[in-house]
């Protein structure tokens, strides 16, 4: 059984499928290319470069595809669906991740971080106290409201640490039902973990008193327009690590230019590279490359939780 890891697979999930008898091969095939090689394997593994789409499942003879991560959008499901080949993926493995990027992006906007790592290297001796003045303008997250918009494994990590942060946390999910979270504390420290409860509101609801909003939906279905972003209020924190193309770029941009938010964290975009460059050249954006789930903790359980299930898969 031959698999193709087009995007990689971390090294301890090698080991497990090699010692269970697949061959593994990490050697990247361009995506145009793919269609014509993709005979060769019985098991294909991506993550959010490669797209499996319904000529690269007509062009081969898959057996599985597997995502290391959570969204499917890369992959053409219904297809695979038709075609009565299984899908998998790793739901699990990189919520934490993703959660603790949402803090480093709100941080990062709370205390001009993003501003000062930008002017400092050229500005920081010239221009000092100009930066020390804008930077001292930040805020605490402590008691603020922070709006969650979808509230699966990541919008729930993402709640466990507002809480711990001591902020007040407004969940919208499409279910908007009452969920029971458990916050845990480091093993080290002789804490019992507490339950909380939360109840869903409506979209409207938390875009209108939340401080901060992220968002965690599934899918790439925009949910933040020009008409969201105004219910919002005035000087809020928009920040999303979810899906390109779920906030409108555009609406955000402008935006940001008027005021009417105060910062945005941007992670993943419409297109990515990304084409509208203008919200690369914000003053008030914090961004980084689409690498919520890039931690080496995390690729780690990802590529263990996939390779359990893909042999689990052929036994």
């Amino acid at each position: 059984m031959r698999i193709l890891a087009n995007d990689g697979i971390d090294a301890a999930g090698k080991v497990i499928l090699e010692a269970a008898g697949f061959e593994v091969v990490t050697d990247k095939i361009p995506q145009n290319e793919l269609a014509s090689k993709i005979a060769e394997y019985d098991v294909i593994i991506v993550r959010s470069a490669t797209k499996v789409t319904s000529e690269i499942i007509d062009a081969g003879n898959l057996k599985l595809i597997a995502r290391a991560g959570v969204g499917l959008d890369n992959i053409d499901m219904k297809y695979a669906g038709l075609k009565n080949i299984p899908v998998v993926n790793t739901p699990n493995a990189s919520s934490r991740s993703v959660a603790e990027l949402v803090f480093a992006h709100l941080f990062s906007v709370s205390r001009f971080l993003h501003l000062s790592n930008r002017e400092m290297p050229q500005n920081g001796i010239d221009q000092f106290n100009a930066l020390k003045k804008v930077g001292s303008s930040g805020f605490e997250v402590k008691n603020k409201k922070i709006g969650i918009i979808g509230f699966g494994r990541i919008g729930q990590e993402v709640a466990k640490m507002a809480i711990g942060l001591g902020m007040e946390v407004l969940v919208y999910d499409y279910k908007q039902r009452e969920f029971d979270l458990t916050v845990s504390f480091n093993t080290k420290y002789q804490v019992n973990n507490f339950k909380v409860t939360l109840k869903g509101m409506t979209l409207n609801e938390i875009l209108q008193n939340s401080d901060i909003v992220t968002l965690h939906t599934p899918g790439s279905a925009e949910v933040i327009s020009e008409n969201e972003i105004a219910q919002m209020k005035k000087g809020a924190v928009l920040i999303n690590c979810a899906r390109g193309g779920v906030v409108n770029e555009i609406a955000l941009k402008n935006a940001l230019e008027s005021g009417h938010l105060s910062f945005a964290g941007v992670d993943v975009f419409e297109n990515e590279p990304p084409t509208n460059t203008n919200i690369l050249s914000l003053k008030n954006a914090s961004l980084s490359p689409h690498i919520g789930a890039s931690t080496s903790e995390a690729q780690e359980r990802v590529g263990i939780e996939l390779a359990e299930r893909i042999c689990q898969f052929f036994k």
